[in-house]
């Protein structure tokens, strides 16, 4: 079952953002959901077997250029995580489902999403769901 987190699913969206994102605290993570679960602009999306969180996936508009696209707002996915025991099984791809439906809710004709260029397992998740690469880059920094 998929459901629309609420600002009272922080903990659970929390922690399973901890297992994709383990560099932040799960203090850290809890508070940005807190927030973000409050804004019109965002949407967590909750994959739930027999009540149990196992999947999440976050989205959010982007009204600034977003490389590829053409339109504003763009709906963006910011993150999706599936537990390993849940994985191969149509989960992501039912959270991505309905972050595309809420898209098109708020005016999107455009979705999109990036990854890191070592980071191949989501590459080919985001190529068999039906997106295109748009571009590579690579970024610097410099200190002053």
């Amino acid at each position: 079952m998929i459901r629309k987190a609420a600002p009272e699913d922080s903990a659970a969206v929390a922690g399973l953002a901890l297992l994709l994102w383990p560099d932040h605290s799960l203090s850290e993570l809890e508070a940005e959901f807190a927030q973000l679960l409050t804004q019109r602009s965002a949407a967590v999306f909750l994959f739930l077997d027999e009540g149990i969180p196992v999947g999440f996936a976050q989205c959010q508009l982007h009204c600034d250029y977003v490389e590829g696209t053409d339109t504003s707002p763009v709906g963006y996915l910011e993150g999706i995580f599936v537990r390993e025991d849940h994985r191969r099984s149509g989960v992501a791809g039912k959270l991505l489902a309905a972050c595309e439906d809420w898209a098109r809710a708020m005016g999107c004709r455009e979705f999109a999403s990036d990854c890191e260029l070592h980071n191949t397992e989501s590459l080919a998740f985001h190529l068999r769901l039906g997106f295109t690469e748009a571009n590579r880059i690579i970024c610097f920094t410099k200190k002053l």
